[in-house]
């Protein structure tokens, strides 16, 4: 049986999904694939494959260790990603992008959620046949549409009237989110409901930290910000939600729209490039604020359009299924050894 170990320590910051989709990927191991690998979490015994989900120092002194197998890098960022999301130090700034790239680079293959980061990977000195493209996806016994009555009770429970009309989104609070549109967007619709799920998951250190304090402290009242939350009350409010907006200017694969697609929520997200590769036509894109605020208020006043929309997010989750991505991983696996 193939050896794989993962070196992780995506868990141990709450609310991101780096975390998310390391746990997806576990679990699918452990259901799907149990009969093909022995798995393993940040041992360095001898392996067959090491995987590493988080470029952690101790991971990458792991590296010039013998016994590795092959080295198998999961890029869920690039230096420039992290602008607007973290304050990082002038002084120490160009260091840590430095060994970002030096992290891949000691890789034997990379893997990516989105394809467009290869030419960016690339760009970096990484050669292109050593980059594979492996999208994320979520469970379906944790992310399910549940029945119309159950809806309405979880609606209930979670303070909202029956006629309200409510747009949901969740992240880490931060400016590479778009939270300043969602914000602004709330104050524009007052005939809305809005609900943002997530918090600072790295603290002070997130950019904008104290003026999204105050914005949190002060919300509009048809806005509330709900902190870091579980992923079964994640899995109530998408069920609870009209739509899910992801307002991002910055994303690779985000599992919070995978996750919308599995409950059949209408997706609408801002209009970036990088998404077009992956999930064209299962969403609603809004290249702008003005466009986001233009597209919420026809889906709040036409159910043909809205029901359109969900089952575009419907045809999402059946192409981005389990089932379908345990045997992408398990032919991935299987190569490297072969």
């Amino acid at each position: 049986m193939i050896k794989i170990t993962m070196f992780s320590s995506a868990q141990k910051v709450a609310g991101q999904g780096v975390g998310s989709a390391y746990a997806e990927l576990m679990r699918l191991l452990r259901t799907y694939l149990k009969n093909d690998f022995e798995v393993q979490v940040n041992h360095y015994s001898a392996s067959d494959i090491s995987h590493y989900h988080t470029i952690d120092p101790q991971f990458y002194l792991s590296t010039f260790l013998p016994n590795r197998g092959c080295k198998v890098g999961y890029v869920h960022f690039l230096p420039e990603t992290l602008e607007g999301s973290l304050q990082i130090p002038k002084l120490f700034r160009q260091l840590v992008y430095k060994y970002v790239i030096a992290f891949y680079k000691r890789m034997d293959q990379i893997i990516v959620v989105n394809p467009s980061f290869i030419p960016k990977l690339t760009a970096y000195g990484i050669p292109k046949n050593r980059i594979t493209y492996i999208p994320n996806f979520v469970s379906k016994t944790e992310f399910y549409p549940v029945t119309a009555s159950e809806r309405q009770k979880i609606r209930t429970q979670l303070g909202f009237q029956t006629q309200d009309f409510i747009v949901f989104g969740d992240g880490q609070v931060q400016k590479r989110k778009g939270i300043d549109d969602f914000y602004k967007l709330a104050v524009a619709n007052p005939q809305l409901q809005f609900v943002w799920a997530g918090g600072f998951s790295f603290g002070r250190m997130t950019d904008g930290y104290e003026r999204y304090q105050k914005m949190i402290a002060q919300p509009p009242a048809n806005l509330r910000f709900t902190d870091i939350i579980p992923r079964s009350q994640l899995n109530d409010y998408l069920n609870a939600a009209d739509v899910f907006l992801l307002p991002s200017y910055d994303e690779l694969f985000p599992m919070s729209v995978l996750e919308a697609f599995n409950t059949h929520t209408p997706v609408v997200l801002r209009d970036l490039t990088l998404y077009q590769a992956i999930i064209t036509g299962y969403y609603q894109p809004a290249a702008d604020f003005q466009a986001m605020d233009t597209c919420l208020k026809k889906l709040a006043q036409d159910p043909a359009v809205l029901q359109d929309l969900t089952e575009k997010a419907q045809a999402g989750a059946q192409y981005y299924s389990e089932e379908h991505l345990s045997q992408i991983w398990r032919n991935y696996y299987q190569k490297l050894v072969s």
